[in-house]
């Protein structure tokens, strides 16, 4: 499966953008999906998971800020995030797991091309 996510960009303290990712070469409909972020200095984190059945994951500094979605019609996920700050610029990436039953564990992904998202102060 390849992944590619797309709607990364520059905002302001406060505002909200809209990450998809689109994935081809298979369908991702059996695999756990999730976010994955990566600044300077900083470790990977999984931000966001979501597995084949719809359960939700989110690291606790995105709760209740971001959303992550899934459409297995149109093979692709989403990253909803609202209220950034400026801790959230990172490079975004999409990510799928094998591992359906620890979609919240970061090492059981494989990671697509990512997105740069700056959130200016």
């Amino acid at each position: 499966v390849q992944l590619q996510a797309s709607g990364g960009g520059l905002v302001q303290t406060g505002g909200s953008l809209r990450l998809s990712c689109a994935a081809s070469g298979g369908t991702i409909s059996r695999y756990a999906m999730g976010w994955i972020r990566q600044s300077p200095g900083k470790e990977r984190e999984l931000v966001a998971a979501i597995s084949s059945g719809g359960y939700t994951y989110y690291v606790d500094s995105v709760k209740g800020r971001f959303t992550i979605s899934r459409d297995n019609a149109q093979n692709s996920v989403y990253l909803q995030m609202n209220s950034l700050k400026p801790e959230d610029t990172a490079v975004y990436y999409c990510a799928y797991s094998l591992s359906d039953d620890y979609y919240y564990r970061r090492e059981t992904y494989h990671r697509g091309q990512g997105t740069l998202v700056t959130v200016s102060s």
